[in-house]
């Protein structure tokens, strides 16, 4: 297999998986105010508790392989997105730091500042990770050196904006039907709300982006032409999204939540079909596009990640399945609780 290809598709797997992953936990966030008192936040809290740091394993993955695998495309993008990305970085700092210290103190207001900072990272992070996806799609003021051209506002348009609204409504989404699974009583009856309204606001937020990308970036859809198996997984893709209603009515939260994460995974690839064989578009000039192969490590290099790739990954993926086993079921408030 062509190693430039091997790794593009690696990072694709790597984001799928955080996107998946750390999406619900994300989503958590983002609906973390939407509950009544203090114990329901907790709950909240310690739904994810055990799961979010390590959820977080996908994204260094994901940072480190972008390095070492394509490291002119790495550089890149750091020099457009420095300072959204330390916006990033900030709120993911913030967001961790609410949930070992909201608990510490009992006071109210010491108790509202960490909910509301923990809302506002969750939904913080997941807005600027869609900016940087639909930046991606659009295009950046790369010059022939490789240096971004441009300034903040470059990076501000309203399509980067809109897909920064459809990442936060997708892991709304996702993370309201990953809590109906680890709630019980009163609260997962008004969680059951919260999964059709997030949906409905997912699905009215998909449809306008689809339209939107259609019409003002038709380079998106250039590669359905030399690949049309690609077309299958816009169909599987559509399946997934209308049996997400389908299983909440039918009160089986276990497939909405799988058919939720096979619609992230699924746009995740689109996002790959949509840019592939490019890693960084310019907007100035095609021939400044960093693909797979100009932006990439030496083929000893790659060679040499893969066999580390394939002797690791079993292990993040044992743990993840560990962990996720060892803590299943419902969430119970406890001593050790957040």
């Amino acid at each position: 297999m062509d190693l430039h290809l091997f790794w593009f598709a690696t990072l694709g797997v790597l984001l799928a998986g955080y996107a998946i992953l750390d999406g619900f936990d994300l989503g958590v966030g983002i609906m973390h105010l939407s509950v009544r008192d203090d114990s329901e936040r907790r709950i909240l809290m310690n739904s994810i508790g055990p799961l979010w740091d390590g959820n977080e394993v996908w994204l260094v993955t994901f940072g480190g392989a972008l390095f070492a695998a394509f490291p002119r495309a790495y550089a890149t993008a750091f020099s457009g997105f420095y300072l959204p990305f330390m916006f990033l970085l900030c709120a993911l700092i913030f967001r961790a730091v609410s949930l070992e210290f909201r608990s510490k103190r009992p006071e109210p207001h010491w108790r509202a500042f960490w909910d509301g900072s923990f809302f506002l990272a969750s939904a913080g992070a997941t807005f600027l990770f869609g900016v940087a996806v639909g930046n991606s799609i659009a295009g950046l003021p790369i010059g022939a050196t490789g240096e971004f051209e441009g300034g903040l506002a470059d990076l501000l348009r309203p399509y980067p904006l809109l897909v920064g609204c459809l990442a936060v409504a997708t892991f709304a989404m996702h993370g309201s039907i990953y809590l109906y699974l680890k709630t019980e009583g009163d609260l997962q009856s008004r969680i059951q709300r919260w999964m059709w309204r997030t949906f409905g606001l997912f699905l009215v937020v998909y449809l306008f982006t689809t339209m939107v990308t259609l019409v003002s970036i038709p380079a998106a859809v250039r590669n359905f032409e030399r690949m049309p198996w690609a077309w299958g997984a816009v169909f599987l893709n559509v399946l997934a999204i209308a049996n997400i209603p389908r299983a909440i009515f039918l009160q089986r939260p276990g497939y909405a939540f799988l058919s939720s994460a096979y619609t992230i995974a699924s746009l995740t690839f689109l996002f790959g079909i949509a840019l592939y064989p490019n890693l960084i578009v310019s907007s100035l000039d095609p021939a400044h596009n960093l693909t797979i192969y100009t932006a990439a490590s030496s083929e000893k290099t790659l060679r040499l990640m893969r066999t580390i790739a394939f002797l690791g990954m079993p292990f993040v993926l044992a743990y993840t399945a560990i962990v996720y086993w060892v803590f299943r079921g419902k969430v119970q408030l406890g001593k050790f609780s957040y």
